[in-house]
């Protein structure tokens, strides 16, 4: 079933790949995502063998994952070529595919995180920072982080909830029948999700990241540059008409403070574990049987 809100993957690919150009200088919050989530990640003590960037983008966090596991394979994923070939570019300082069998240098994966194109129980951590918020529902994308992770496995990721961009939505809110704004989802139903598919002992967090802009068309155009424009089934096809564009302008007004006007980022955080299949065989390969007490 394909809902409005729902959004094209094949126009999310277009538009990443369009703005893999731009998306270093106006990707301030994406970093600050990344960097925050690393904090996280420096509390977890495992030691994996091989590492899935899920979502890599233009790859900033790749050097740290290849600094923090350097006995690692590491391997970025990302649904647009062209974010993949601007990561490479910035490892390699030339444009061509790296060796898979290069444990220092990430070998790049062109697919999507919903089918991603490993061996089952191939990985040992997946860190997603700001991807799964590309995602119409989280069960596609945890059943499979479930199936590439191996047992002991760790997932780690960063996802956007339904308070994100709260303000843009209000000053669209009344324009016409179409979606605007593309909705995410909440932190409840995402750990929910992880459970249902299997991964265990999950711990979520929240919070509020406030970006601020001197007018609407500036919060506009860093949506265009890093891609994250409305890409749902809903969206209105054409341009909005002059007296559209002041109304969503005088709305967005209200919110301003102390001179700029707010953009509101609700930012998730969580993690989550493979759990490790019990193994009931001694050494020997004799076959344990557990006797318990039949109770009343």
């Amino acid at each position: 079933m394909t809902e409005s809100f729902y959004t094209e993957k094949q126009a999310i690919r277009s538009a990443f790949d369009k703005a893999a150009h731009s998306y270093d200088a106006a990707a301030v919050l994406q970093r600050e995502v990344a960097d925050r989530l690393f904090e996280r990640l420096e509390l977890i003590n495992i030691q994996p063998q091989v590492v899935l960037d899920a979502g890599s983008g233009t790859g900033y966090a790749a050097p740290r994952l290849r600094e923090r596991y350097r006995d690692a394979r590491h391997i970025e994923l990302d649904l647009a070529l062209n974010m993949l070939k601007s990561s490479q570019a910035k490892t390699s300082g030339v444009k061509k595919w790296l060796s898979m069998f290069d444990n220092n240098k990430p070998f790049a994966i062109c697919a999507d995180i919903e089918q991603i194109p490993l061996a089952d129980e191939s990985v040992d951590v997946i860190w997603s920072s700001l991807t799964i918020q590309w995602c119409n529902t989280p069960d596609a994308v945890f059943k499979e982080f479930f199936r590439v992770l191996k047992p002991g496995g760790l997932v780690l990721f960063s996802t956007l909830g339904p308070d994100t961009l709260k303000e843009l939505r209000a000053a669209f809110s009344g324009i016409d029948g179409n979606e605007h704004v593309n909705q995410f989802i909440d932190m409840h139903d995402l750990g929910d999700a992880l459970v249902k598919h299997g991964l265990t002992t999950p711990v979520m967090d929240m919070e509020y990241l406030t970006m601020t802009y001197p007018n609407v068309k500036a919060v506009m155009n860093d949506l265009k540059h890093i891609g994250a424009s409305n890409k749902m089934n809903g969206r209105r096809n054409g341009l909005l008409g002059k007296a559209a564009w002041r109304q969503i302008q005088t709305q967005y007004e209200a919110f301003r403070r102390n001179d700029v006007l707010p953009c509101t980022y609700e930012v998730v955080y969580g993690h989550a574990w493979k759990p490790v299949a019990k193994n009931n065989k001694l050494a020997n390969g004799s076959q344990v049987i557990d006797f318990r007490p039949r109770t009343r």
